[in-house]
């Protein structure tokens, strides 16, 4: 048995060593990674990188044109916009991180309970996911702000309850359909008791759709608390969090188009590389899809 245990473990790592070494043939893939890299070192070395603080005032004349000196200029305030941006990803990347680990614990509990017992259990739990899918995720994070108030951790909460139902319609289908396979079947007919099937042949199974839903869904959950903070129920200023940063420049779009579309372009560049890269992986992790990716 620990042989066996010791070949999977083996064939897992040499499986992903193999998954990213493909990663360079996806052009697409490569580049949306490559900008994640840049993105996250650009938020671990903001304090390095950046010439001057993110809340310097004056730090060069106010609503100042890209320069050599403020490679994307500064804004009404004379702050340096490029130390914004970098200090920005210190809090929108964590955010969406932390909102879709919330989401994806929740949802994934939720659907592994509902679609493994069944009965009156999965009746329930399937109408809370109707109707909880039944809210706009925005307008469900907006209720959740609006109740709890203002503060990045009520961001969390609301970006990631919002995004718990999908996880949880999701994982249930999946648990719904490997609770009845014959070997689930055998395991429980040897005296398994439920939670050990559940955590030790269930949950190992569905982990690479979890894995997959969460990658997907980072994207989203970056955009959300980014628009939350455009509205003013997120992040509140002065910190530099990308969709603070949209709210306080449109008020400047006809004489400082910078300080919309610089955050708005870093906002986008991310969101569609960290969707490049949730596809990716879903066609590396999805044996029907597997043969795409090679």
């Amino acid at each position: 048995m620990g042989y066996s245990t010791r070949g999977s473990n083996m064939d897992k790592r040499r499986n992903a060593w193999q998954n990213l070494r493909r990663l360079p043939r996806s052009p697409a893939a490569f580049a949306a990674g490559l900008v994640l890299i840049l993105s996250i070192l650009g938020a671990v070395g903001a304090p390095m990188v950046a010439r001057f603080s993110p809340d310097q005032v004056s730090a060069g004349p106010s609503l100042e044109a890209p320069t050599r000196a403020h490679p994307f200029g500064t804004d009404q305030h004379g702050r340096d916009v490029f130390s914004r941006i970098l200090y920005g990803a210190r809090l929108s990347l964590p955010v969406g991180l932390a909102a879709v680990g919330f989401a994806a614990v929740c949802g994934s509990a939720l659907g592994l309970a509902t679609g493994f017992y069944g009965g009156a259990v999965d009746s329930l739990g399937r109408k809370v996911i109707d109707i909880w899918l039944g809210f706009p995720e925005i307008m469900l994070a907006l209720l959740i702000i609006a109740i709890l108030g203002i503060g990045i951790r009520n961001v969390i909460l609301a970006v990631g309850l919002s995004g718990t139902p999908r996880f949880a319609r999701i994982v249930r289908g999946s648990t719904m359909a490997i609770r009845e396979t014959a070997y689930v079947e055998a395991i429980r007919a040897s005296g398994a008791s439920s939670s050990r099937i559940v955590f030790r042949h269930i949950l190992p199974n569905v982990r690479a759709l979890i894995i997959v839903m969460a990658t997907l869904y980072l994207g989203r959950a970056v955009l959300e608390s980014a628009a939350l903070g455009f509205l003013g129920m997120g992040v509140q200023p002065p910190s530099p969090e990308w969709g603070t940063m949209l709210s306080e420049g449109r008020e400047f779009m006809r004489y400082a188009p910078w300080l919309m579309l610089i955050p708005g372009g870093v906002l986008f560049l991310t969101v569609v590389s960290v969707n490049l890269l949730g596809d990716y992986m879903r066609q590396l992790l999805d044996p029907r899809l597997r043969g795409q990716s090679k």
